[in-house]
């Protein structure tokens, strides 16, 4: 039996001994920082308990995220593109003399609006952070960038777990049919560019939702819980995607978390995010011997 056929067979029990394998070396890497995050929120709470104040933190952050994410499933796929975006987009395009080039990359514009409605959506809430609670500062969620280089070695540790766990993916059956998202990324290097240009733009507003605003507004109320909560929806957001990569975000969304709180900033888990993202679009293409070999699409004129 080849490998591809033994993955087919018992892909369903894969996650628990990779998990059972992962599980306590991310107990071992972030342990400390774990138990420092319970502390500070130990203590948190009991100054509320002594004060008898409520925190509104955890109640106004997760009704927000709840919000987002649901505007985002139902007002932010293609379907809504094609219903309601695209009509009116085309009769724009018509009136100004670029229908054609519209045509050319009508696939394209609807993944701009997917992406543009996570990017606005995933942003939207620092905004409102802000208005409801203005003391907080915007940088404490995940946005500095001091010891960034520091911490490049664990940008680098994670990609030496990433890459083997990529290779036993490309062998699934379902994982070069479905990367990437953009069926005509293909046809041109500039498809392949302008798709991953939006692609990893709205990865960095993903990271800047869960890994940067969801964990610094809940730190100092649910300490470590805080990751474990956050991982649990950005699990589901894989949902339709393969079943290995959906399970594999349940790792990456305590692994990622857990770097954000120790290093304090989004930005070596965006590193990783948009490194790994770019590995699994190009070995997809480059497995079905589809990687582009024209600049640009036939039929562009610039």
């Amino acid at each position: 039996m080849n490998v591809t056929a033994w993955l087919e067979r018992w892909r369903p029990l894969l996650p628990i001994p990779v998990l059972l394998v992962v599980g306590p070396c991310l107990w071992l890497m972030f342990r400390r920082t774990w138990y420092e995050l319970d502390l500070a929120a130990h203590r948190t709470r009991g100054d509320h308990l002594r004060e008898g104040r409520v925190d509104p933190r955890p109640m106004v952050s997760l009704i927000i995220a709840a919000l987002i994410l649901t505007l985002q499933e139902y007002y932010g796929g293609r379907s809504m593109y094609d219903r309601n975006i695209r009509p009116w987009l085309g009769d724009y395009a018509a009136a100004h003399g670029w229908r054609d080039r519209l045509m050319l990359f009508d696939e394209l514009a609807g993944f701009y609006w997917w992406a543009g409605t996570r990017i606005f959506g995933y942003l939207l809430p620092f905004v409102l952070w802000k208005i409801v609670f203005p003391r907080d500062s915007i940088l404490d969620l995940g946005l500095r960038t001091k010891g960034f280089f520091k911490h490049l070695w664990i940008y680098g540790s994670f990609l030496a777990v990433m890459l083997p766990l990529l290779v036993l993916m490309s062998h699934q059956s379902d994982f070069g049919s479905y990367y990437p998202f953009y069926r005509q990324a293909s046809r041109s290097w500039l498809d392949f560019l302008a798709w991953e240009f939006i692609y990893f733009f709205q990865f960095f507003a993903l990271e800047c939702f869960f890994r940067g605003w969801w964990l610094g507004a809940l730190r100092s109320s649910m300490g470590s819980a805080a990751i474990f909560a956050m991982s649990v929806p950005y699990c589901m957001i894989h949902y339709g995607k393969p079943f290995l990569e959906a399970n594999g975000a349940i790792v990456a969304g305590i692994a990622l978390g857990s770097l954000a709180m120790r290093t304090k900033s989004i930005y070596s888990g965006f590193l990783v995010h948009i490194t790994v993202a770019a590995i699994m679009d190009w070995t997809s293409l480059a497995s079905r011997h589809a990687l582009p070999t024209e600049w640009l699409p036939p039929g562009f004129r610039p």
